[in-house]
């Protein structure tokens, strides 16, 4: 953990300004616990998170969960109570440190326990919280948390979870906050009915049998998000293989279920293809101690952390549909590709704040077109993401209100990914771009960021100071308007419906020859444009081009 990050950010957080961002939301009603969950409270503040031992007990006839959750973490700080997260139905049934009970009380889904010994800065320490009971039920994974419980063709049981945005205390207690990670990682010891097969984050270390039961063993060797983590029970067959990638070997396994293989087998030859692309664009995949894992899952898919889930039916596409409508996403199966983009963006660079997501999804995104370019061409990757802009809804500012725990518009996704691809073009340079992707990758490696970090790296390397980009097309709903017009010789041109700085070179063709403007929001000229030219905006640029006659 980043402390001096932590203090600058805990001092924006106390003032809980949702109005400083430059939004142009409607005015929102938030609760307490909004406010517990999203903010870097003072009980979370003192303590930093160094690792997790989840031992968890699923009991799928019951639709049940009975464990404990040992908690390592350093004193940064002399405090007495941390703030443990847990959503209801769950309870914590006890805490303890060096074997004494620990006093806790509730608040919501947020737990207040009192240490039993001084917390003296610079030390490490443990606590061990025990919990159980039905958490709730996923009603549409992967958009809902938190578990779901499922049944094979066979009618055996398929457990599995998802809590991006509920959160991971849907299910285990924990820190629930995207700004404190692991930093030692974690075990996780998942006992299940002896016949079934858990997969979860990192390697497995041991199974043990006792009895009817069976206890599966992972061990994550780097830091972990929260709603990385996950479970993955059903009757699973597997197998594995050995990528070479640029930081040597790294073991790639896939886990399906029992029927599923030989279609999977000759399917996921995706993977390496991926992993291929993306350490092209990104650099090495930052996760080489744990492994890469595939896994089948009841639902389309989630980037979770080395054990990323699959369930898009052995299609190309998006379940065989192609989210691009220009085809070229029918060439690769987009939940192996999109999910496998997270390790990079989400898992390895985090969001601090869920506000800023689009960190996650934004450039995961982008990172589709980025793979057709590598394994096709330039041109198929820009017309990739050029037809994605039909999902754009512009129906509030992808980034949302700080501290609340709340994600800003789905325009996250296709909107941000135009806007890099825009900003691609400012650039000019097939091998710059990609030093800078490979840079930020290097830069904020397992770190947790925010947007003004990334905007002000892309500004440094770019030598642009871009924070009129970002705030346009993240901060606002507006799309620029180029507005030009010929008269007596003269090309006029300017930008409309844009920030009042915004400041964003415009290429444009004039009867096919490309020409690179500096538009500002007052009319400038171009001499020596004959009334009859042919003008042409680039495509590639986001914007809205208007003749003005």
């Amino acid at each position: 953990m980043n402390t001096h990050l932590i203090l600058i950010t805990t001092l924006l957080l106390i003032t809980l300004s949702l109005s400083a961002q430059h939004h142009d939301h409607a005015h929102h009603q938030f609760t307490q616990q909004d406010t517990l969950r999203g903010t870097i409270t003072p009980e979370r503040a003192w303590w930093d998170l160094l690792h997790y031992h989840l031992d968890v007990a699923v009991i799928p006839r019951d639709s049940f969960l009975r464990g404990k959750n040992t908690i390592t973490y350093k004193v940064l700080e002399e405090a007495s109570v941390l703030q443990i997260d847990l959503q209801e139905p769950l309870v914590i049934t006890k805490a303890e440190q060096q074997g004494t009970p620990l006093e806790f009380y509730r608040n919501g889904n947020v737990f207040y326990i009192k240490t039993s010994i001084r917390q003296t800065p610079g030390m490490v320490a443990k606590i061990t919280v025990h919990y159980e009971g039905k958490p709730m039920v996923s009603e549409r994974p992967p958009w809902s948390a938190a578990l779901t419980w499922a049944k094979d063709k066979k009618g055996h049981d398929i457990i599995t979870t998802t809590c991006q945005g509920e959160g991971a205390s849907t299910w285990w207690p924990c820190k629930d906050h995207m700004y404190d990670e692991p930093d030692d990682g974690m075990k996780i010891s998942v006992t299940v009915p002896k016949k079934l097969v858990d997969v979860s984050n990192g390697r497995l270390v041991e199974v043990e049998q006792k009895g009817n039961k069976k206890t599966y063993h992972w061990e994550v060797k780097n830091p972990i998000n929260n709603y990385g983590v996950n479970l993955n029970i059903a009757r699973y067959v597997s197998w594995s293989e050995v990528y070479q990638g640029e930081n040597g070997p790294l073991d790639v396994s896939y886990y399906v279920f029992k029927g599923n293989e030989k279609k999977a087998r000759e399917h996921f030859k995706e993977v390496p293809r991926t992993l291929e692309a993306f350490e092209h664009w990104f650099g090495p995949y930052p996760f080489y101690e744990d492994g890469f894992k595939l896994v089948e899952v009841p639902y389309p898919g989630m980037e979770h952390q080395s054990s990323v889930t699959y369930g898009n039916g052995f299609k190309n596409g998006y379940g065989g549909r192609d989210l691009s409508n220009t085809g070229i996403g029918l060439l690769f199966d987009f939940i192996i590709v999109h999910e496998s983009g997270h390790e990079w963006f989400a898992n390895s660079i985090t969001n601090i704040d869920i506000a800023d997501m689009w960190i996650h999804e934004g450039f995961t995104a982008y990172s589709e077109n980025l793979f057709v370019e590598y394994h096709w061409d330039k041109q198929k990757g820009a017309d990739y993401v050029i037809g994605t802009r039909d999902y754009v809804q512009n129906d509030k500012p992808i980034i949302a209100h700080y501290n609340v725990n709340e994600s800003g518009s789905g325009d996250m996704y296709y909107k941000a990914a135009n806007m890099l691809h825009t900003i691609r073009q400012i650039v000019n340079d097939d091998e710059q771009w990609r030093g800078i992707l490979r840079g930020i990758n290097k830069k904020f490696f397992h770190q947790q960021v925010n947007t003004q970090q990334i905007e002000g790296y892309l500004s440094r390397k770019i030598d642009r100071e871009l924070e009129p980009v970002f705030t346009q097309y993240l901060r606002t709903t507006q799309i620029p308007v180029f507005e030009y017009r010929l008269v007596d010789g003269l090309l006029r041109y300017r930008w409309s419906q844009c920030v009042e700085n915004f400041d964003m070179p415009m290429k444009i063709f004039i009867d096919g020859k490309p020409m690179l403007l500096e538009p500002r929001k007052r009319w400038q000229e171009l001499e020596g444009v004959s009334p009859e030219a042919n003008v042409l905006i680039d495509r590639n640029f986001y914007v809205i081009g208007s003749n003005v006659f």
